[in-house]
């Protein structure tokens, strides 16, 4: 949103934009920035000597904003010491060489661009970047390693979960090993890797931006059993489990993970508060060395490994991206009319959703659609609530405190019924009501009203593409969003006589040895 943008040009106070030409309408103006479109440069005819640029390991090397609970996001601000520190460590554990090829794919507001970028670029294996908005499309990313012969890859959890269930990934056979990281892996998902995959390492990855994109790693294997170890501490990182009162914690014991060590971000962009607050002093480390808190909860296992319990605060992960539910909740409580607001994480059949909760100042008329689409206009999509419920009053505790157990489920929107009568129309609506887990979908029903997103849209498009046999794009549901309408569009692909270009998977031998594929 064009509001966020404005805000983290001017807290950074960063002095030079780099963009795009396409992109210089959806920008706002700053004070102070100068904004240059590199496609606008006749780069070909300038020096291709080094800059001559004098840089410590102390400078800072990027700021990352993150989700913060006062209604605006919180930058994070990693050295140059600790991103080349976590990189070395990754060249030593994983060494890379010149017949990998690692895909660069995550967001650039996402922690892992920084080293799926910088990576490659220090051991001279190849980087192949995926197009914009490809990295929630898996039939596309299967498609870019086979055309290319990927053999790194990093996924967040429910995009693994899209990738394993793809069937072109199955003849990825240039796959060496995926990371996975951002939010917890499923033993169930693991393991479903390991099966399709059997000739991949999967490495589970844990850390948070604040501590330079990683710190602990474990290579998962079917033997881990319901557990998925975030694993050990990566070379020079320290982690502690400690109690509320900062006192070490036994093996098997729950508290809370503080990470020491050179990769610690500098602090919180213009926030002295929270950084005195987030990174404190180590009380058994030498002076002057500090602890991240973290705020996870987690135990030593008796192998040496941590386990991933949860959190201490209602900060949540949800489809890879770290939300904290105050920040959405003040922006729902500056929205006009609005008394009192509640945003929390609710189970539901098509997985997890952003609910929000809310209630009118008397005489005010706030409708749930218009403050929907004017929280569209303030944050980032994956903050913006699935639905927002309005209550006459909020649910309280015997001793008046929110009781957020209390809050109702949500009613997923529907409009007028409108059966579906063509074998096409109900052949999809089946398609829409097992992803989404609702009892109906009637011609006239909008994918995003019952509580569809961007990575229920991949499932949609996959299932479509498979059982109509048809090359159907991510953003046919972006742009045709009722059931009818998405028919419409996937009955005019038929006419036109685009058929998918997957080619189906030939069985093959496995008493015998298998081909090795031209990258192996």
């Amino acid at each position: 949103p064009i509001e966020r943008l404005a805000y983290m040009l001017q807290d950074s106070g960063v002095e030079l934009l780099l963009t795009q030409s396409h992109l210089l309408g959806d920008l706002p103006s700053a004070d102070g920035v100068c904004t240059v479109a590199m496609d606008m440069l006749h780069l070909d005819s300038w020096p291709v000597s080094a800059p001559g640029l004098h840089l410590s390991g102390d400078n800072l090397a990027y700021v990352i904003y993150t989700s913060g609970s006062t209604g605006q996001p919180k930058g994070v601000g990693n050295t140059h010491a600790a991103l080349v520190e976590r990189l070395q460590w990754m060249q030593d554990t994983y060494g890379l060489d010149e017949s990998d090829v690692l895909m660069q794919k995550a967001p650039i507001s996402f922690d892992v661009s920084v080293w799926e970028c910088f990576w490659p670029l220090n051991t001279g294996c190849r980087l192949l970047l995926a197009g914009p908005g490809e990295h929630r499309d898996p039939h596309r990313i299967a498609q870019l390693v086979n055309e290319h012969g990927v053999t790194t890859l990093h996924f967040v959890p429910p995009l693994l979960q899209l990738f394993v269930d793809e069937p072109l990934a199955q003849q990825c056979t240039s796959l060496r090993r995926l990371f996975s990281g951002g939010e917890a892996l499923p033993s169930e998902l693991r393991n479903r890797v390991l099966e399709h995959l059997p000739g991949v390492q999967l490495h589970n990855r844990y850390g948070p931006t604040e501590t330079a994109i990683n710190v602990t790693h474990w290579q998962c294997q079917v033997s881990d059993g319901l557990r998925s170890p975030i694993g050990r501490p990566l070379g020079n990182v320290l982690c502690r489990v400690l109690d509320s009162e900062l006192n070490p914690l036994p093996r098997g014991v729950a508290g809370e993970l503080c990470i020491g060590g050179i990769g610690l971000a500098r602090g919180y962009l213009n926030r002295p508060g929270l950084t005195a607050e987030r990174f404190v002093a180590d009380p058994l480390g030498q002076p002057g060395e500090r602890l991240y808190r973290t705020g996870d909860l987690v135990r030593w296992a008796a192998d040496g490994a941590l386990e991933y319990l949860g959190r201490l605060d209602q900060q949540v992960k949800l489809r890879g991206f770290r939300v904290e539910p105050q920040e959405i909740e003040a922006r729902l409580l500056a929205q006009p009319g609005v008394g009192h607001a509640a945003v929390l994480v609710r189970e539901t059949a098509a997985g997890p959703q952003l609910i929000g909760y809310y209630t009118a100042e008397a005489g005010q008329d706030a409708q749930a659609e218009r403050i929907k689409s004017a929280l569209a206009l303030e944050l980032p999509d994956y903050m913006v609530p699935a639905q927002l419920v309005r209550l006459d009053s909020m649910p309280l505790s015997p001793i008046g405190k929110l009781d957020r157990r209390a809050l109702p489920e949500p009613q997923w929107q529907t409009r007028e019924h409108v059966e579906p009568q063509t074998d096409l129309q109900k052949q999809i609506a089946a398609v829409w009501r097992q992803v989404l887990g609702v009892p109906r979908v009637g011609l006239r029903d909008d994918f995003f009203e019952l509580g569809g997103h961007s990575l229920l849209a991949t499932q949609i498009i996959s299932r479509v593409r498979q059982a109509c046999d048809i090359d159907l794009p991510l953003r046919a549901l972006f742009e045709a969003s009722e059931l009818g309408a998405f028919v419409e569009q996937v009955q005019t692909i038929q006419l036109s006589g685009e058929r998918s270009s997957l080619q189906p998977i030939a069985r093959v031998d496995r008493s015998q040895p298998v081909p090795l594929s031209y990258s192996q």
